[in-house]
């Protein structure tokens, strides 16, 4: 243990973002770099991300399509793209050992399918470059000192470094100690969770998805297009994050009660289901409503839905105007009352940080206290999921690494 000692650099964080900060610092520094995590494990949501196979970035080539991901920093991060974006991140891994493969909806993991992949790699270059790992070394002060910042850990270890990159996430004694050095930070908020929903009559929906829903959330201009997944505890997949990124402050005020709407059948076009339902009822006249089915809605969703309209027994000779009507609805424009959130504790998202207006995007430098940097997560960036979250990491991570 140093007594005061001298550092060249300081990461404060061992995630993905202090593990790629120490990295490309280490091709730039003079002296020794240190990483300090507060626990006694290091790149944690790494290890989790994509289910345990790491959903390192998104095959999104085009900076202006890519910074629409970002409900926030979509403006800030598209000078940072410019610097260090997707096709980067893959050349450095394949440069380091890794190679990635792309899947059919654009994520990409290494070819291992491993998180372990991307863990052994970043373990291997700290090593090489004889970067320093310090585990329960939580930071409880930080101050700007005439030849560098003076930090103090919570262990009463004290550090003058001659430059710090602040990795810590969604860390609010974190947030809180720079708002105590004037330094802005946007309340911070979920983001990437599932809608909590209870209604019997789709008990037996667990794990069934939909390919092509289309969800509105009722009295906003927030809507999504993709997958829709039923679980125990309501609605998740693709569609429900996306949804829940962008309007993430929106819901933190609405205090997670909320009503969506949804449309099944992902056509978006009332009429054509309307016509295609009176095609199937012209075909199928004697039969039961539950015992046949539009083609683009699976069969255990018909039969709730069947069950919700009250003509599940019923010919769909039989039917009124009114009860197809209804059931057509029911098909494109059902609506759901929203009772809460869940989340994803290891892989945990957070819309707020670090506001941009404090950060120098050229080298993501702190505007008040010089020689003070910022990436990954504590910073008022996140983005939907897919990899993107990530990407953000090693861009920021990157060029943090670089500056100074």
């Amino acid at each position: 243990m140093w007594s005061m000692a001298q550092i060249d650099v300081a990461i404060i964080g061992g995630g993905a973002a202090g593990y790629f900060s120490a990295i490309t610092a280490s091709n730039h520094a003079n002296g020794k770099i240190v990483i300090y995590e507060k626990s006694n494990k290091v790149l944690q949501k790494v290890k989790v991300s994509g289910g345990g196979r790491c959903n390192v970035t998104h095959a999104c080539f085009e900076q202006k399509e890519l910074v629409k991901n970002y409900p926030r920093g979509e403006k800030e991060l598209l000078g940072p793209f410019h610097t260090f974006m997707t096709f980067d991140t893959i050349t450095w891994f394949e440069e380091h050992g890794v190679q990635l493969k792309t899947e059919e909806d654009g994520r990409m993991f290494p070819v291992t399918d491993s998180s372990q992949t991307i863990i052994d790699c970043f373990e291997r270059e700290i090593k090489k470059y004889g970067i320093q790992v310090e585990l329960n070394k939580g930071l409880v002060d930080l101050n700007p000192d005439r030849d560098g910042i003076l930090l103090a850990f919570s262990d009463g270890l004290v550090v003058k470094a001659n430059k710090v990159i602040v990795c810590t996430g969604s860390n609010e004694r974190m947030w809180e100690l720079l708002r105590k050095k004037n330094i802005d930070v946007v309340d911070p908020v979920p983001s990437l969770f599932t809608f909590n929903y209870k209604n019997k009559l789709f008990n037996g929906l667990m794990g069934l998805s939909l390919p092509n829903a289309h969800i509105k959330i009722c009295g906003t201009g927030f809507e999504a297009y993709g997958p829709l997944l039923f679980t125990h505890w309501g609605f998740s997949g693709p569609a429900i994050l996306r949804l829940s990124a962008w309007a993430a402050k929106e819901l933190a005020e609405k205090n997670y009660m909320f009503e969506i709407e949804i449309d099944f059948t992902g056509i978006q076009d009332p009429e054509q289901i309307t016509h295609d339902f009176m095609v199937l009822r012209t075909h199928n006249a004697s039969k039961t409503c539950k015992n046949v089915r539009l083609p683009y809605i699976p069969s255990r969703l018909w039969e709730a839905l069947c069950i919700d309209a009250h003509i599940s027994e019923k010919r769909l000779a039989d039917l009124t105007r009114d009860e197809i009507n209804s059931f057509i609805k029911k098909l494109a424009a059902f609506r759901a009352q929203i009772n809460g959130k869940s989340t994803f504790k290891e892989e945990f998202v957070t819309c707020g940080g670090v506001d941009l207006k404090e950060v120098n995007m050229k080298t993501m430098e702190c505007k008040k206290i010089p020689g003070l940097y910022f990436a990954g997560e504590c910073l008022n960036i996140d983005a939907v999921t897919g990899g993107f979250n990530f990407q953000a990491a090693w861009t920021t991570g990157f060029i943090a690494g670089q500056g100074g």
